[in-house]
Parts: C-alpha cells; structure tokens; sequence
C-alpha cells in the first residue's frame, strides 16, 4: 500500500496568478478574433482556471469571454476504475460552440486520456472552428499524441510523483505541490 508525501511546494497563490497573468496575455496574442473566443474548463480544476483567465481578459479587453464546464465521466476510458455508478453533473455549457474558438482547459496534463475525453464530450455539443489546450502544469508521460498550446509550466515528474494543484475555490487553499507515492512501511514487513 502507498501513501502520500509531499516533496515540495512548486507554486504558491501569487505564483499562480502571475502565470494566469501571462496566459491571458498569450492567448490575446495568439487570436486573431477576439469575438470568437470562448473558454471551457474540464471539471473539477479546469474550470476555475478557464473562469479565472476569463476575468483577467476582460478587465484587460474589456470583452467578456463566453466560460463553460465539462464533466467528462462518461466519455472516461476507465470508466470502470471511476466507480460502480460515476456522479455525472450536467454539462454548463451556456453558448454555441460550433464556429467558436474553444481553449479546453486543464490544471495538469499528464497522460493525454482526459484530453481525448475531453474532445469527445466538446464536440457532442457541435463542431468549433478550432480548438486548443491550455494547461497550468504539463508533467510529461504522454500515452497520447496531445500537446498543450498554452502551457503555465512544464515540470519533468517521475512515475512515482504526482503533481496536486489547489485552488481556494475547490480546496479551500491555493498552490500547486510535488508528491510522491512512498511504500508504507508496515505493509513492507507483511511482504
């Protein structure tokens, strides 16, 4: 049996904001028409994220960025290893995708299956002109051919390492962690 440990605190409150400040400004200069943009957070912490960079780009434009959320439970892979009877929560999404310029957005990449998910779950709502992916933390292992276009940092993780990210509005608290999975002891000496 594994338990967790921390190994060290890779973002703090301010330096999650900052890196938001700098996403925001990178997709401003990445879009070409501003009107089409549209953000859309995978639940739990995609979508604090996409509602977070939404209101940074509307107190710098002025324009307020059409914001929605995906539950991707039933589009899992795994869906057997989520549990016998996934909670699913209605779909938020408020607007049109289709014609849109969609940034998907995600607190970490890791394997690229939640992204297919993803995709799946978007386009049972019609068809975006163009969609890319904004991550906070991209950690590498990729099992699947997907790349973030916006990435707020890149952290080389071994297998064993797993990244957390807390924001205040799921956690209660603010920052991005390394752990790592360590053996417990006890169950050592039962081997």
């Amino acid at each position: 049996m594994s338990q967790i440990r921390e190994k060290k605190q890779l973002m703090s409150a301010s330096e999650i904001d900052r890196t938001l400040v700098r996403l925001a400004h990178e997709i401003l200069e990445k879009t070409a028409k501003v009107e089409r943009l549209a953000f859309i957070g995978i639940k739990r912490r995609g979508v604090p994220l996409a509602q977070r960079l939404a209101a940074k780009i509307e107190s710098l434009e002025g324009r307020k960025i059409p914001t929605g959320m995906l539950d991707i439970n039933l589009y899992r892979d795994d869906l057997s290893t989520v549990g016998e009877r996934p909670v699913i929560q209605a779909r938020q999404i408020d607007f049109a995708v289709a014609g849109k310029d969609i940034v998907l957005m995600d607190d970490v990449l890791y394997t690229g299956r939640t992204i297919r998910s993803a995709l799946d779950a978007l386009f049972d709502h019609g068809r975006p002109a163009r969609v890319q992916l904004l991550v906070l933390i991209d950690r590498g292992h990729r099992e699947l051919p997907i790349e973030a276009r916006y990435v707020g940092r890149l952290v080389q993780t071994s297998s064993k390492e797993i990244i957390e990210v807390k924001f205040n509005e799921v956690d209660g608290q603010e920052r991005v962690l390394l752990v790592e999975k360590v053996d417990d002891p006890v169950f050592q000496d039962m081997k």
